[in-house]
């Protein structure tokens, strides 16, 4: 029963995991997380089990249990942490100062800067996300997308509104930055030797926001 109850992250029935001693401290939890990231991605969640997590990560199961109950409550940190954080980052933005260009470049290059600290949960969350199921907790993906896109959207919508940004298509212009930051963001995943980093991104937005700009139209209406 007990062998059972380990397969699947849980733990026995009326078991209290005691308090860890003063050495199963702050860094114990982080190295619990990391080795669930690193065996999660690579063996998938349901294949990896509460004995694998504590002898990569060093330690007992009554420090996992402690800290994160079960394997459900280890991969629930480690997906809720960042999406938390970029959960943050999107409500800031709408009330940052600054033209809408200013605005995007900020919160692009924060969101990235998020991705590049949480590199293993993001490659935990693309699998479980586009993979086959794994018989991992549901978590709402989806919320946090299309937060993203409503946030963008409405940036968009601000710089015409100001005159910053020609009138076009507001979605379009919204998949264009958020394919540019998806597109960098596999290119860490996949390819980390060549991949985009943040001064390049800078660069490909800014190019796609002069595009953009109600002042690039009217100098090219001058010059002709």
């Amino acid at each position: 029963m007990g062998r059972h109850l380990e397969a699947v992250g849980g733990k026995q029935p009326g078991l209290t995991p005691p308090a860890p001693s003063p050495s199963a401290d702050q860094t114990a939890r982080e190295r619990l997380v990391l080795a669930a990231a690193s065996l999660f991605t690579r063996k998938g969640y349901a294949a990896t089990t509460v004995r694998e997590i504590v002898t990569a990560a060093g330690v007992t199961k009554p420090v996992l249990y402690y800290y994160f109950q079960n394997k459900e409550g280890i991969y629930l940190e480690l997906i809720r942490t960042p999406f938390h954080e970029l959960d943050s980052l999107l409500d800031t933005s709408q009330t940052a100062k600054g033209s809408a260009s200013q605005k995007i470049l900020s919160l692009c290059d924060e969101i990235f800067s998020l991705v590049l600290e949480n590199l293993q949960a993001a490659r935990l969350m693309t699998s479980i996300y586009y993979g086959p199921p794994q018989g991992a907790p549901f978590f709402d993906f989806d919320r946090y997308h299309f937060k993203l896109h409503d946030v963008f959207r409405r940036l968009v919508k601000q710089g015409i509104h100001r005159g910053e940004f020609q009138k076009g298509n507001v979605n379009d212009r919204m998949w264009t930055i958020v394919g540019v930051i998806n597109v960098a963001m596999e290119s860490q995943l996949c390819h980390p030797e060549i991949a985009i980093d943040r001064r390049q991104l800078a660069r490909i937005l800014r190019l796609i926001l002069k595009g953009m700009s109600s002042g690039s139209k009217k100098k090219k209406a001058r010059a002709t």
